[in-house]
């Protein structure tokens, strides 16, 4: 593949924890909020409309070979030949079966021809009627007069939170009329208005689940949307001020978008905010570290980055191993390299929802931050992906895959999904999206094509979406529940990296002897139980987390 192909390749659940609506009746109608019976279920969207297209029709005598009179007339709507479905149309199954299987001609003779042919007749303006589908109302879910913490999904509000429901009507001349949906299995209802708003109160660990829709005054309604709202009142130490953490899991959501895979778990993060290491800074510069990495030393040296002369050796050993001397000389360029990749990371992390302390965590734990080939192996680039981490990656991530794979296939072959793809073809996505990642480069200066580098930052980031999914696919394969109901949000993370260092297969054989001695899943009860081959994902996981 080409370098500049390569470069090419990538370019709510309303978590509101509270267990009741507020009971003041002024509160209630002031905000719109009605006390209702459970409605039934709304229609949902339906909405076509037809639209008068102007085209030129063309029309086609079917004609037999042995007497050369019509049988039929074909009328089509483009240039060429009558297509097989367009005989079959309207000239009937006995004329198409015969012509369909009929041998071509190629005789001036035509009493030795057998079947029929076609003959363009005539060609004239026409119109035609096609339905089309218009844009379905929506609902969104928000929070009032909060404020979301930049570095996790956690909301803060000085106040009891006010949950707000607003209905979008994409259709000019239309217009959202009423809201409704449960809150906690209690109904609302906000009748003549496309926003519907009330408090919450606090709730328990796992939230309270919500439902909403909207109508429309065309007639029909939203979907219905679920959110899982979690709201806990603390007092950050100050018995007189109290604060409300809200945190919310929907595709509806309009606030701070929460970690990727929290959805795909059902699980909330730890009450105001996730471990360090799960979260993502404002800037850039909070990413920033000076470790002295000798893998990284090592290569700098090798390739000429660092002047390593005046050390015994030249800064290295025998094995080109970095010796003391030469760690010290590369110290400013070591801390150098190791931060220039800090801003992909931020933005990167802030796309896919992917913490960029993970990632950065990730990076230095699996390469040094030196994004080529480790030590001659298959293992490449900055998180060091293989080809079996490749075939993780384009299985479980799907929308990765949509967007990859047809970068590489023709026209056609990805459409059934990367498990229906023939064992050819899934080796070729595989191996081009592990070259995708690959960074070395003899003509460049370093050995590294340093934009590559930077284009791989997004791969492995969406790699992690994969392997969180299948992590947590695994746990329900094994438990019958779901992820975040077994396990916490920082478990289910490292359950998550030992799915992408040891495979899904460790991950499946300590989930599997844990509940077999009925034991809770966390980190502390699971990791033990990864023996053998496996064991190394301990040291990892540890490494990247703390």
């Amino acid at each position: 593949m080409t370098r500049q192909w390569v470069l090419g390749l990538l370019s709510i659940i309303i978590a509101l924890l509270g267990t009741a609506f507020t009971r003041d009746t002024s509160t209630a109608l002031s905000t719109g909020l009605q006390p209702v019976s459970a409605p039934n279920p709304p229609p949902g969207p339906d909405r076509f409309t037809v639209i008068v297209v102007e085209y030129t029709a063309f029309e086609w005598k079917v004609a037999a070979w042995r007497d050369q009179k019509k049988v039929c007339t074909v009328i089509v709507d483009h240039e060429g030949q009558p297509l097989p479905g367009e005989i079959f149309r309207d000239c009937g199954e006995t004329i198409y079966d015969t012509w369909i299987n009929q041998p071509p001609c190629l005789t001036n003779k035509q009493a030795t021809c057998k079947g029929y042919y076609t003959v363009l007749v005539d060609s004239s303006p026409a119109e035609k009627e096609i339905a089309m589908q218009l844009a379905p109302a929506s609902v969104w879910i928000s929070l009032e007069d909060c404020e979301a913490v930049l570095s996790t999904s956690t909301n803060i509000c000085e106040t009891t939170p006010t949950l707000v429901i607003t209905g979008q009507e994409p259709l000019p001349n239309e217009m959202i009329i009423r809201v409704e949906g449960t809150y906690n299995g209690e109904s609302f209802d906000c009748d003549e208005t496309d926003i519907c708003k009330f408090h919450i109160g606090e709730t328990g660990n796992e939230g309270v689940t919500v439902e909403f829709w909207s109508y429309s005054s065309y007639g029909d309604s939203s979907l219905i949307y679920t959110a899982q709202v979690r709201v806990q009142k603390v007092d950050e130490g100050d018995p007189d001020q109290y604060y409300w953490y809200v945190d919310v899991l929907s595709p509806q959501w309009q606030g701070q978008a929460v970690a990727t895979c929290a959805d795909s778990w059902n699980v909330f993060p730890p009450v105001g905010g996730p471990p360090e290491w799960l979260t993502t800074p404002k800037q850039s510069e909070d990413l920033s570290s000076d470790i002295p990495y000798t893998y990284l030393a090592a290569n700098l040296i090798l390739q000429g980055a660092v002047d390593a002369s005046s050390c015994v050796d030249g800064g290295l050993d025998a094995s080109n191993g970095v010796n003391q001397c030469g760690l010290e000389q590369s110290r400013p360029a070591v801390n150098e390299w190791q931060n220039q990749f800090d801003e992909l990371i931020l933005g990167t992390a802030q796309e896919t929802g992917v913490p960029a302390r993970l990632l950065k965590n990730l990076f230095a734990r699996e390469s040094q931050f030196w994004p080529g080939i480790y030590q001659a192996e298959g293992d490449v680039g900055l998180g060091q992906l293989t080809e079996n981490g490749a075939d993780t990656t384009l299985f479980w991530n799907h929308s990765f895959y949509n967007q990859f794979c047809p970068l590489i296939l023709e026209d056609g072959a990805c459409g059934a999904g990367y498990m229906h793809l023939d064992d050819e073809q899934q080796a070729l996505l595989r191996r081009a999206l592990v070259g995708s990642v690959n960074a070395t480069c003899d003509e460049c200066p370093l050995g590294l094509d340093l934009t590559q580098a930077d284009f791989s930052v997004g791969v492995f980031a969406h790699t992690m979406i994969a392997n969180c999914e299948q992590a947590g696919q695994v746990i329900r394969n094994y438990t019958d529940e779901s992820p975040g109901k077994v396990a916490s949000y920082e478990d289910l993370w490292k359950f998550t990296l030992v799915n992408y260092n040891a495979g899904g297969g460790c991950l499946a054989e300590a989930i599997t002897h844990a509940q077999g001695l009925s034991l809770e899943l966390n980190w502390e009860n699971v990791s033990p139980l990864l023996t053998g081959a496996c064991s190394g994902a301990i040291d990892y996981v540890n490494d990247i987390s703390q």
